[in-house]
This record gives structure tokens, C-alpha cells and sequence, in this order.
């Protein structure tokens, strides 16, 4: 595990283009401590990944196609796609200089709307409510009729917020780049997906 120090960039409307026309690491390491509420439910962003159109592990990689289009337009908007054919995954789309950088939203800490997402995942222990991509679209109830959304308007609420450390690693789940360490979360917190390899 290594840290990452970042600051936050102070702007109080998230869709202003400065703070995503960036690499995708750098808002992706910037996004740890926002909160994300979508028809107002949500939490704080504990843990992200990075990708974009160089990285072999990204979707964008062989270019624009039906499926990753989105990835390909204006920075701030939703991409949503579907994981080995079972789970959503939601991603915010950045960086206009280089199209088809992404950042996969991992975790929340579920901070608003817990009785919801209770239901709709089954379980009612905080922890395990959103603690990965799949269980976060599912709590929130984010599918592929979303993409494409604004994440400056409404049913998105997307604050800038307070965070403790961050810490980085390699990316999880995918078998090429896997080294690459453009996964971020909030040091110490207990709802990430998986913990952060120490040393």
C-alpha cells in the first residue's frame, strides 16, 4: 500500500469541467471523501478506480463502440455497464483532453437512505451494503438506464467533502495492468471493498 496526497480542488459545483478535465487517477484519488447521492440516496466515496484509453484494462481501449460511447463524450456524465453478465457498475467519465477516461465508483460508506438500500440488497449490515461496484449500483439502484446521466443534475447529488488519508494499490478484479496502482480509497476506513495491502 502506498499513500497519495492529494487536495481537494475547492469547487462547490462538481460539474464545473476543471475539476474532471484531468487524468483519471487524479480525480479518481480527488473523489475519495465526496458524497454521492442518486434520488437521494447514498454516502461517501471511500474507495475508486482509474482508467482511461491507454490502459489495456480499460473498456475504451480499442476505441468507441455502442457499448463504452459514453466514455468517449463530455466529461461529468454517468457510464454504466454490466459486470461478467450479473452486475451494474457506475463510472464517472473525465478527462476531454484524452476521451475514454473513466473512474469506477468501488465503495461508499452508505451515510443517507440505509433502510432502502437494506432492502433492495437484502442485508442490514452497513458494512457490506455497498463494499464494491456491483453492491453499490445495486443499493443505489443504478442500472444501465442510466447512463449517460449528468452527475451535476438531478436525480445526482454529487458533494465535494472532508477526508482522512488516502491510500493506494493495484486495481482488483481484472487480469490485465493488474499492477498498475490507480486504486484509491480512504485510509483506515472500514467499507471498502477489499482492504489495501500494507507496506
Amino acid at each position: 500500500m502506498s499513500s497519495f496526497s492529494t487536495a481537494h480542488s475547492g469547487l462547490s459545483k462538481p460539474g464545473r469541467q476543471g475539476f474532471w478535465d484531468r487524468h483519471p487517477a487524479e480525480v479518481a484519488a480527488d473523489l475519495i471523501g465526496w458524497s454521492v447521492f442518486f434520488h437521494g440516496v447514498g454516502g461517501r466515496i471511500v474507495e475508486t478506480e482509474a482508467y482511461h484509453h491507454e490502459d489495456p484494462a480499460s473498456h475504451s481501449y480499442s476505441g468507441p463502440t455502442p457499448r463504452n460511447e459514453v466514455m468517449f463524450g463530455p466529461p461529468a456524465h454517468l457510464y454504466v455497464y454490466r459486470s461478467y453478465g450479473i452486475h451494474w457498475c457506475m463510472n464517472f467519465v473525465c478527462w476531454r483532453e484524452a476521451p475514454g477516461g473513466a473512474v469506477l465508483i468501488r465503495a461508499i460508506e452508505p451515510t443517507a437512505g440505509l433502510e432502502v438500500m437494506a432492502e433492495r440488497r437484502g442485508l442490514m449490515d452497513s458494512r457490506a451494503l455497498c463494499s464494491g461496484p456491483g453492491k453499490l449500483c445495486q443499493a443505489l439502484a443504478v442500472t444501465r438506464e442510466h447512463n449517460g446521466l449528468a452527475l451535476d443534475q438531478p436525480p445526482f447529488d454529487l458533494r465535494p467533502g472532508p477526508r482522512a488519508g488516502v491510500v493506494a494499490g493495484p486495481r482488483i478484479g481484472i487480469t490485465k495492468a493488474a499492477d498498475v496502482p490507480w486504486r484509491f480509497g480512504e485510509a483506515g476506513s472500514k467499507f471498502v471493498s477489499r482492504p489495501f495491502p500494507k507496506g
